[in-house]
Formats: structure tokens, C-alpha cells, sequence
């Protein structure tokens, strides 16, 4: 039976307070664009240059703090984070131990830092993942779901995405002389963010989303005539064969893709969406 009030409006949902850590290619957007979604505040963001993070919270009129990275879950209910992985566990710890929402894009971080997933069990913080700069994951999701056989990615990203990798360095691999597509390694994504920390979130993404990161074989290509980052994945289940493919355009940061930030956007939106689209 319909009670008196039942037609009555619901409250409105409070504000979600955001930090972001830190300012860099991907930060920047976000930060540009938090204040166009409902339901958002941008309260503090954490950055290495922080007279550079000023100028351009102020340029774009937000009234963030710039705090160091460790206290932006103080002032945040949901953190962002999209800094270099060896700052990961200063961002994402005091997040999880209070209980708040992280947003990795340091997904391979992640792997590294497994403990932070039981601990959020405990404290009941969220971790949410986003799709960052690869496609299909609500598929493989879905697909994991009965009996995967194989799950395959391989990369191919313009050399200048490359340079520095740990993996090149460590093997001596030198892609200045590169003059046709080579393929500069093979294995696990496990393995490979270990080796290219920079630059396959995308593969533990892919990999947290289907047979996990021991399971999910990888192959990375450098080509010289390339100027954007291409993903083909390839899924093997009793329940659809998929074969995807991806190609990004690199952001400032010619390691990540613009679709990154925009992902991030589109997983705001969808958390305080009344209607939903994929899994």
C-alpha cells in the first residue's frame, strides 16, 4: 500500500567533495572539467610544481587547496588518482583507511599494493578502476563470468611513447636507431607493467577485468611510423570470441592517451547517474 509521502521528492544528494593527485596532463583536464558535473566539487589537489598547480586552478576559477598528496583524502570524499606509480601508496592508504572512494589510473600500482583492496574491505572504501584507454571491459566482465580460455593483448605505441621505460633500460634496448615496427616484448601483464610502469595500466585494467594479470599475455611493439597507441585485444570464451581494437591519441604526455581523462569524467558521471549504460 502507497504510503501518504511516497510520492514525496527524494533529498537531494549531497555534494561529492573531489581531490585530485596530481596536476599533470591528466589532472589538468579533470580539474578543468569537475565543475562542469553535477554533484562535484573540486576541494584539493595534490602537484609536484604547486606555484603551477595555482596558476591553474586559477586560471580555470576553482577554489581548491593545493595540499600535499597525503592529505587530500582530509579534504576529499572521492580521490582521484593519476600520479607516478612510486607515490602510489602515499595517495591511495590514508584514502582506503578512511574510508573514501579512490579512482586509480595506476592501475598497475594497484597490483603492487594488493593489501589496500582487503583493507578497503574492512574500512568499506571503494576502489573504482576506470576504463582509462581501453575498450570492452563490461564484455570481458561479462565473459569472465562463465570460462575464459585465453585472454591477449598487444600494444603498439610511436617510440617516443617508449623512451625510459625500466624494461628498455634494464635489456639495454635502444629505439633510437628504430627505422620499422619491432617488437620489444612478450609475456604476462603482470610482467609488463613491472617492465613499462608508464604506460600498460591499460593491460592490469584489461587484466582485473577478465583472468587476471598472471593469465593475460601481452606483447608490446615499438613503430616508428605511428602516431597513436594502438590496442588489439583478443578474448577466447565459451561464451563469445572478441576481438577489439583500439587506437588513442596521445595526450601531452605522449605515454597516455586523451580518452584517459575522459573516462574518469564519464565514471563521475555514471556513479550519480539515475540511469546506467554497461556493466
Amino acid at each position: 500500500m502507497a504510503t501518504e509521502n511516497s510520492s514525496a521528492p527524494r533529498t537531494p544528494r549531497r555534494v561529492t567533495e573531489v581531490g585530485i593527485a596530481s596536476l599533470g596532463a591528466i589532472g589538468r583536464v579533470l580539474a578543468s572539467c569537475i565543475g562542469d558535473i553535477p554533484g562535484y566539487h573540486l576541494a584539493a589537489v595534490s602537484a609536484r610544481r604547486t606555484d603551477r598547480a595555482r596558476d591553474h586552478l586559477s586560471s580555470i576559477g576553482s577554489d581548491a587547496d593545493v595540499v600535499d598528496a597525503g592529505e587530500i583524502a582530509e579534504r576529499a570524499d572521492l580521490v582521484i588518482e593519476c600520479a607516478p606509480a612510486a607515490v602510489f601508496r602515499e595517495i591511495a592508504e590514508p584514502v582506503i583507511a578512511r574510508g573514501g572512494t579512490l579512482v586509480p589510473l595506476s592501475a598497475g600500482a594497484l597490483l603492487a599494493n594488493w593489501d589496500l583492496v582487503d583493507q578497503a574491505a574492512e574500512t568499506g572504501a571503494t576502489i573504482h578502476v576506470p576504463s582509462g584507454a581501453i575498450l570492452g571491459l563490461d564484455a570481458i566482465q561479462g565473459a569472465a563470468q562463465g570460462s575464459v580460455a585465453s585472454v591477449r593483448m598487444i600494444t603498439r605505441k610511436p617510440v617516443r611513447g617508449l623512451v625510459g621505460a625500466p624494461f628498455l633500460v634494464e635489456q639495454g634496448i635502444d629505439l633510437s636507431t628504430v627505422t620499422e615496427p619491432v617488437r620489444i616484448f612478450s609475456g604476462t601483464a603482470r610482467q609488463a607493467i613491472e617492465g613499462f610502469p608508464a604506460n600498460l595500466n591499460v593491460a592490469v585494467a584489461l587484466s582485473l577485468a577478465g583472468v587476471g594479470p598472471d593469465r593475460t599475455e601481452m606483447e608490446v611493439w615499438a613503430d616508428p611510423d605511428l602516431t597513436r597507441n594502438t590496442h588489439v585485444v583478443e578474448v577466447d570464451s565459451d561464451s563469445a570470441r572478441l576481438e577489439l581494437r583500439i587506437e588513442n591519441i596521445p595526450s601531452e604526455n605522449p605515454a597516455t592517451g586523451r580518452l584517459t581523462a575522459l573516462s574518469v569524467l564519464a565514471l563521475l558521471r555514471k556513479l550519480r547517474a539515475p540511469l546506467r549504460i554497461g556493466t
